[in-house]
């Protein structure tokens, strides 16, 4: 009877967690989904007359995506996942898209209409090594055509209707890489042709219908090849040779293979530094840029080079495509004045530019990076053009006819940080709340809204009052409100790009290419790290803008110097920029503000030296009181190792800077490289705040949160767990989970689950830790969930105490004292792969705890925190029910009212921020990956505030019904009363 009392209990919690979903006609009012696609790397167009007109892009999101060339808009797409790098794409037969993925192992067709996999292909794979994907040039419909895929010392022929592989043939020569596959139009042999590692040309014939090896030709090149090289006809390679100082001609197909170089000096008349080739797939014709040039070349059939075209500062080159037989054509783009100038070449005639362009485009996109063309048919049977240009901050541009007819913001998809900033106050004499046109408006729409609560309202109705709260929401107002809600969200992206995003519809507010974050010859390679509050003016200040600070690195070392930036948050405009003399290894945000309100931040670099920013006066004097009180920690995970460090004093650095210091090794924590290996640390978030310290227990007794915010959460697999699901038996797997206080080393807890197996994500809030990985024995994901308590203040366990005031909360505590920790746990069983985790942050704290757990299917599930409370039991006390402690399942449930994402997909799921409102009930939720997902969320529901659609009109009539029953039994009465003194 108890067991199924406590299901019953269960039950019914569901059913009140059930009510808490929303209508299907509130979806979209306090959220919105954004899909893209990233940077484009390859294009595909497909422009037959029958169907739609589009374009089919490979990312380096690994996104397979089919775009309307009209609009931009996507027809359909799949996200092939990190682990599943697409490497080509192509398409075949006129209806399928082919695609070729992880270094040349999985070939798939999609149906170009709808995106449906029509067939998927595994290839064996003998080794890591540059894949090819060759597509026959003349592959119609009526037939079935070959595929050729090379990959990993294999060359595989697969059929393109069903994948079936024809035939395969191995290449073990030792360091042998591809360069190029050929085949002669008509012909029956291939040649595939490529390097050795010690610069011998390979050159082998295959019988095209049986794989058959019918020759292997190999010559060595004396002067050595970089590996470098281009096909630039079905019978010759262009490659540069190892001192990348010569082109290198190679005719392959004749009986012996023939070489002919040329100095590249002598083919731009001048010195230069740097030199590559480009891909131009002009029939017997080449590009190479030197410098800042770029060589348009012929190659002759003896071999001999002849310079074409000299191009000076070009941001990129297209392939070419076939005009007419014998015509090709390809595009080149250049800036100037923040405009695009496009031009398009055929290779009969490369010094005459047919088309020529000129598109004003927005400075704050950077230049073009890549560029693919189309070209079509006009009325006059002329040939018109379109160019699909990718530039510098990922975005897309399709310019046709001058003018850019649409455009794609990709660069989202590929978000390495965000932050949040407060919207201005609204100025004085501006209402807060929009005015109704007039009354009989006013009136309509609160008569359809009790129509809708009544259940009376049509299908038309509905989408009327859909359209009337969008017209009317106060959401997308540039100015704070009342509760909270109307925030920015700042976005930090691979490019170097941040945007501001309204939290109301999404929209870009503003966005800006930050310059210290672009490529130059003082920044190579820069690389965007993170973004920081760095200037927060308090309320009064109205007339102060709040800033950020990005941060960045110039280069992919661990010693490459560093770059900082601060841009105005209202308006994107870069205030300051700092090219940093040193590297940037960890940056603390500190809790100390200077006289202007800006944040101190400490700069620790690859020396372990530390770095004071804003370096002001005010701001040494700042830190140097509160030196003493840092402490920070630091992760080697190649050496399994955690170290805890202070500061000790000025640099002893021969240059004096007084706001550079030394640091001091207070502790570490080596794990057992043969045993141990870290794989995930985590800790609480800085600005989250904690209600109250106090626990108070059924039976009355009080325990104290152990909240530092110095504990560190650290996990540690065996190595041979370290690698996929599955890589290790359930013997030799373990996960072992630590509580670290960061300011001693002190290890607070310890527990080891053997037979256990990452990736393991985890999320640290108040005194309790949440984390997820696999059980191998069990062969299910599981979640536990550590709380630690304070059992030093157990002194203080006299309610009356609390009440009366007589206890010792107040006195100081230090992380130097030796804690008296008590610490619960549980494990659960939970259904699905976890990507992300995050928990509900609130103003004050108070609100009930959820936990956001970001899972396999690219969804967002909040779990209340209350079925990650350890003191579940499988027959609670009425007490323990009264509290809200839930009878103990093995399983965690999934509602699937619970997801907050609703039905929508947040594809390439990656983090998920959440922010506090006003309102001490609601939490912004802000997810992303490949996609942008926001929305907000009540875990105990929205007790402090009226829901948006609360029918004021019923309330109106209400009010009225009662006061005229009130009316009317009051005449009533006085009648009777009147009739009874009559009588």
């Amino acid at each position: 009877m108890a067991v199924r009392a406590s299901l019953f209990f269960l039950f019914l919690l569901l059913c009140s967690l059930l009510a808490a979903a929303l209508y299907e006609d509130q979806v979209g009012i306090a959220d919105w989904h954004q899909k893209y696609i990233g940077k484009t790397k390859q294009a595909v167009f497909h422009t037959q007359k029958a169907g739609r007109k589009r374009v089919v892009v490979a990312t380096e999101e690994n996104v397979i995506a089919s775009l309307d060339l009209r609009s931009g808009d996507i027809y359909w797409r799949h996200v092939l996942g990190k682990n599943d790098p697409v490497d080509q794409i192509g398409i075949t037969l006129g209806k399928y898209v082919v695609t070729l993925s992880s270094e040349g192992s999985v070939l798939r067709a999609w149906n170009l209409p709808d995106g449906q996999m029509s067939w998927e292909t595994s290839l064996e794979v003998l080794k890591p090594s540059k894949s090819l994907l060759y597509v026959p040039a003349n592959a119609g419909v009526e037939k079935d055509n070959l595929i050729l895929v090379y990959g990993g010392g294999c060359l595989h022929a697969i059929s393109s209707v069903d994948g079936e592989v024809a035939w395969k043939k191995e290449f073990s020569l030792e360091g042998f890489n591809v360069q190029g596959i050929s085949q002669p139009l008509g012909g029956s042999i291939i040649y595939i042709v490529g390097f050795t590692s010690n610069s011998q040309v390979v050159v082998n014939k295959v019988n095209a219908k049986t794989g058959e090896l019918l020759n292997h030709n190999s010559v060595a090149y004396p002067r050595g090849l970089s590996g470098e090289a281009l096909q630039v006809s079905s019978d010759l390679l262009v490659a540069l040779d190892a001192a990348r100082s010569s082109l290198v001609t190679i005719n392959f197909q004749a009986s012996d293979i023939s070489f002919h170089h040329m100095a590249i000096s002598n083919l731009v008349q001048k010195s230069f530094v740097t030199v590559s080739l480009l891909p131009l797939n002009v029939n017997g014709m080449f590009a190479a840029k030197v410098d800042s040039t770029v060589v348009i070349a012929r190659v002759k059939d003896t071999g001999e080079l002849k310079v074409t075209e000299k191009i000076n500062d070009p941001s990129c080159v297209s392939d070419a495509i076939l005009l007419t037989e014998g015509q090709e054509a390809f595009a080149m783009v250049q800036h100037a004045d923040n405009r695009i100038h496009l031009s398009i070449r055929v290779n009969n005639d490369i010094a005459t530019e047919i088309l020529k362009e000129s598109i004003s485009v927005d400075p704050q996109r950077g230049h073009a990076q890549k560029i693919f063309i189309n070209n079509y048919v006009r009325t006059d049977r002329s040939h018109g053009f379109r160019a699909l240009i990718v530039m510098e901050d990922h975005s897309l541009l399709l310019v046709q006819q001058g003018a850019i007819v649409w455009s794609r913001e990709d660069g989202l998809a590929s978000i390495v940080d965000s932050t949040v900033s407060e919207l201005p106050v609204e100025k004085v004499g501006v209402s807060v709340a929009k005015v109704e046109e007039n009354l009989l408006e006013w009136l309509k729409g609160h008569m359809l809204k009790l129509k809708g609560t009544l259940m009376l309202a049509s299908a038309e109705d509905v989408a009327t009052i859909q359209g009337m709260r969008l017209k009317n929401s106060e959401k997308n107002k540039m100015t704070r409100d009342h509760n909270g809600f109307r925030k920015l969200v700042i976005v930090l992206t691979k490019a170097g790009k941040v945007l501001a995003l309204h939290t109301g519809d999404g929209r870009i507010i503003w966005s800006v290419l930050l310059p210290s974050l672009r490529e130059s010859d003082v920044c190579d390679s820069p690389i965007a790290l993170n973004i920081y509050q760095w200037h927060v003016p308090h309320h009064h200040a109205m007339d102060e803008n709040p800033s950020l600070l990005i941060v960045g690195k110039c280069g992919q070392s661990s010693d490459a110097p560093g770059v900082l930036s601060v841009v105005d948050s209202y308006t994107g405009k870069e205030l300051n920029s700092i090219m940093l003399a040193h590297s940037i290894a960890q940056v603390i945000p500190l809790p100390f503000t200077d006289s202007n309100e800006q944040r101190l931040h400490l700069i620790i670099d690859r020396n372990s030296y530390g770095h004071l920013y804003p370096r002001t006066p005010d701001s040494i004097n700042i830190f140097l009181r509160e030196m003493s009180s840092i402490y920070w920690y630091s992760v080697d995970a190649e050496k399994s190792m955690i170290r805890g460090h202070a500061l000790k004093g000025k640099c002893d650095l021969d240059s004096a800077d007084e706001y550079c210091f030394s640091s001091k090794e207070l502790w570490s924590i080596i794990f057992p490289s043969e045993s141990e290996k870290i794989a995930t640390i985590a800790t609480r978030k800085m600005n989250e705040v904690v209600h109250t310290q106090a626990k108070v227990n059924v039976d009355h007794d009080v325990m104290y949160k152990y909240i530092s915010k110095n504990m560190v959460f650290a996990a540690t697999v065996s190595p041979k767990a370290s690698g996929e699901i599955g890589s290790a038996t359930p013997e030799e797997a373990s996960l072992v989970a630590y509580l670290i206080d960061a300011v001693t080393g002190r290890i607070l807890h310890r527990v080891t689950h053997q037979g256990a197996q990452g990736p393991i994500h985890a999320v640290v809030s108040e005194n309790w830790v949440v984390y997820h990985y696999f059980n191998l024995r069990a062969h299910r994901y599981e979640m536990s969930v550590i709380e630690i308590y304070d059992q030093s203040r157990a002194v203080n366990k006299d309610v009356w105490k609390l009440i009366l005031g007589k206890h010792n909360l107040t006195s100081p505590i230090t992380s130097y004292s030796r804690p008296e920790v008590v610490v619960k746990t549980q494990t659960y069983f939970f259904t699905h792969s976890v990507k992300a985790v995050a928990v509900t942050a609130t103003a004050k704290g108070i609100t009930s705890k959820q936990v956001l757990i970001g899972t396999i299917g690219d969804q967002v599930l909040a779990l209340d925190k209350r079925f990650l409370d350890p003191r579940r039991t499988l027959n609670p006390s009425q007490a323990e029910k009264e509290e809200g402690i839930i009878p103990l399942t093995d399983t965690l449930p999934i509602i699937p009212q619970s997801y907050s994402t609703h039905s929508h997909q947040v594809e390439g799921l990656r983090d998920i921020v959440t922010i506090p409102t006003k309102l001490e009930s609601t939490t912004l939720v802000f997810s992303y990956g490949v996609d942008l997902f926001f929305t907000r969320i009540a875990p105990s529901r929205t007790y402090d505030s009226l829901t948006e659609d609360f029918s004021y009109a019923l309330l109106l009539i209400t009010i009225i019904a009662l006061v005229a029953a009130i009316i009317v039994t009051w005449i009533l009465s006085e009648k009777k009363e009147l009739r009874e003194k009559w009588r």
